[in-house]
């Protein structure tokens, strides 16, 4: 079944004379409980299929729809609320709030909802075991390390049972350890609860956790690779091949 599908989207940045088409007519279908990843040189696009998939941007052309939902039809206020109910996000820097403890954190999209309090606190006792962070909950993002920031991040964007996960880098900002702590974590609960996640790296390591990766050049999908049975490190040699014939020292950091 689809969570996701996009038909012909475009992106173009600019007017007329001076614009720039950085996605070109891309197709894509994302199916309950895929763990996709997207690759690409610099400039391919793949930050910015992703922006629009979420609706973080508005792409210039095409269809975008969520659990049969057009987000492109949607007014601003019932595309936040769809946001906040059936999106997850994940971000490079974290985007958490200092003033408050990671628990605090974690529950934030329940904030402004009408969850009752044993819902919230049931999902976060599983989500946070899960995770591996039940031990920091009381302390706050300047007391824990990168890793544990980013875990709590995932439990935040994991908490209210989204639909659909988009990760941006993740673990750009992490060393080679908690990176791979947090894949694992991410491959586990994307095995174990069928969370579909779609994750942007430029890290072959860190799409090799994936079930699929789609690799953009020049604003579209160049190629496509399934994981199927082959192991993670087999899945990473295949990447590193096609990122080979793509022309590898065009991925950025």
């Amino acid at each position: 079944m689809a969570v996701l599908v996009g038909r012909k989207i475009r992106k173009t940045y600019g007017k007329k004379t001076n614009s720039q088409e950085v996605l070109k007519g891309i197709d894509i279908e994302v199916n309950k409980g895929e763990f996709v990843g997207i690759m690409g040189p610099s400039g391919s696009g793949k930050t910015t299929l992703l922006n629009v998939l979420c609706s973080i941007d508005h792409p210039t052309e095409g269809i975008i729809e969520i659990n049969g939902q057009n987000l492109r039809s949607m007014k601003e206020k019932a595309l936040a609320n769809f946001r906040r109910e059936q999106l997850g996000f994940i971000f490079q820097d974290y985007n958490l709030l200092d003033t408050l403890t990671v628990k605090e954190n974690i529950l934030l999209p329940f904030s402004i909802s009408k969850l009752p309090k044993a819902v919230a606190e049931s999902r976060l006792k599983e989500i946070v075991e899960l995770l591996g962070i039940k031990d920091i909950l009381n302390k706050y993002p300047n007391e824990v390390s990168g890793g544990q920031k980013q875990r709590t991040s995932a439990a935040r964007a994991l908490i209210s049972n989204p639909s659909l996960v988009f990760a941006d880098e993740p673990t750009g900002a992490l060393d080679s350890k908690s990176a791979t702590a947090l894949l694992t974590n991410l491959e586990n609960i994307n095995k174990e609860k069928s969370v579909t996640i779609m994750m942007v790296t430029h890290d072959s390591v860190a799409a090799s956790f994936c079930s699929r990766v789609l690799f953009l050049k020049d604003g579209v999908i160049y190629t496509e690779l399934y994981r199927g049975d082959k192991t993670r490190q087999q899945f990473f040699q295949q990447i590193l091949n096609t990122q080979s014939v793509l022309g590898g020292d065009g991925y950025d950091a």
